[in-house]
């Protein structure tokens, strides 16, 4: 059997959004699934932006997140604290320090923005995971420019690159366009997990359930970007060592 394998790698794209506490949650999860995966090497994953709410003032914010989401749901700070220590408990589950009460409530359009510069220098993975830790367990506010560049150097971006991703119209554009792809393809909230263009998962799913569809949709993924020579019909023929036959 011989095997002919494309330079192309699985895709698993990841709507998410740097507001979103289960989506780094989700990040980790799906991590140790693929830890798991005999085909991790195969595998390539692409961050795409969403917004929960992009009618929050753009700029620096000291919003409370209590006050924020009391506003918009309509529950009482001490229900909100409680279903915070349910969070942060599942969060240490998947090995990571949440302090809710800290994190700032901002416009993530600015984040996304030097997200998606970052995804085309190869760096959207360590990108979510500055944002992520920097909004979940230091409660920065990404809302800040300031703040981004800081970010942006522990990315592995320039103070005039973050500057550029900020300004650029490039950027907000891919932007949009992946929050427009969410719509098209139904996704009304994050993370969502779409493997190969197949199959989704949607939610901070445990690890046993990325690690089924990885499996799953991999196989497939083998199936149609292998040339497989299964069968050789052998006739007259020469070989590397000059032996004609």
């Amino acid at each position: 059997m011989i095997k002919q394998t494309t330079a192309t790698k699985m895709q698993v794209e990841v709507w998410s959004d740097v507001l979103c506490p289960f989506c780094y949650i989700g990040k980790r999860n799906y991590e140790a699934a693929l830890q798991q995966f005999a085909g991790h090497n195969d595998v390539e994953i692409v961050w795409k932006s969403f917004q929960l709410d992009p009618t929050i003032p753009e700029g620096e914010n000291k919003m409370d997140v209590y006050e924020y989401l009391s506003t918009r749901k309509g529950i009482s700070r001490q229900q909100l604290a409680q279903m915070h220590q349910q969070v942060t408990l599942m969060a240490k589950g998947a090995g990571l320090d949440y302090h809710l009460e800290n994190s700032i409530i901002a416009n993530s359009f600015k984040a996304h923005r030097v997200l998606q510069f970052a995804n085309a220098k190869g760096l959207g993975d360590k990108a979510e995971e500055v944002l992520f830790y920097a909004n979940f367990t230091e409660g920065k506010d990404f809302g800040s420019t300031e703040v981004l560049v800081e970010l942006g150097q522990k990315i592995g971006l320039t103070e005039a690159e973050v500057h550029e991703a900020l300004t650029n119209d490039m950027y907000a554009y891919a932007v949009k366009s992946d929050i427009q792809e969410a719509h098209q393809i139904g996704v009304t909230g994050v993370p969502f997990f779409v493997f190969n263009r197949r199959q989704a998962v949607s939610g901070a799913q445990p690890p046993r359930v990325f690690l089924e569809v990885l499996q799953k949709t991999h196989a497939d993924w083998k199936k149609h970007h292998l040339n497989e020579i299964t069968d050789v019909t052998s006739g007259p023929s020469c070989t590397t060592d000059a032996d004609c036959n």
